[in-house]
């Protein structure tokens, strides 16, 4: 089964309508291959029916984020994007200064996620999430400003 297949049969069995426009934002979103944002999806599905409006498109996107179908991430600079599951879990490295995006190994969280679940009873979802810092060639350039 496609992964748009899949997540058109899942939102079926909870009882949601698939409408034409649902059918195609499930369709961008399932087969893109990285990150893509509201807007994005609205400009593709646009290309196919002149019938679709943005706020479907936001309310599409909000229901398979709140199914635990896809992901919602903060990229900076107030831009928001999604992703459908199967794009696997992964986190986004953020810089602050430059807005460079450093993929890291999401092992990384997994102490994280084990505390989080000891301490506080909480489990954490860390599937797809951005962490803001800065990154080593800012480090860089901040260091050498201070220096001179």
């Amino acid at each position: 089964m496609s992964p748009c297949s899949t997540l058109t049969e899942h939102l079926r069995q909870k009882g949601y309508r698939i409408t034409l426009q649902r059918e195609m934002i499930i369709q961008t979103i399932a087969h893109s291959e990285q990150h893509i944002s509201a807007e994005e999806v609205f400009a593709e599905v646009r290309k196919h029916t002149p019938a679709a409006n943005l706020a479907t498109v936001y309310r599409t996107l909000d229901m398979l984020w709140e199914e635990g179908l896809a992901c919602r991430n903060d990229l900076g600079e107030c831009r928001i994007v999604y992703a459908a599951l199967q794009h696997g879990p992964h986190i986004h490295l953020v810089c602050r200064y430059c807005n460079r995006l450093i993929d890291a190994d999401p092992q990384a969280l997994e102490s994280l996620r084990e505390e989080l679940d000891t301490e506080y009873g909480f489990t954490a979802d860390l599937q797809h999430i951005s962490i803001f810092g800065v990154c080593a060639g800012c480090q860089l350039s901040s260091e050498k400003l201070k220096e001179e």
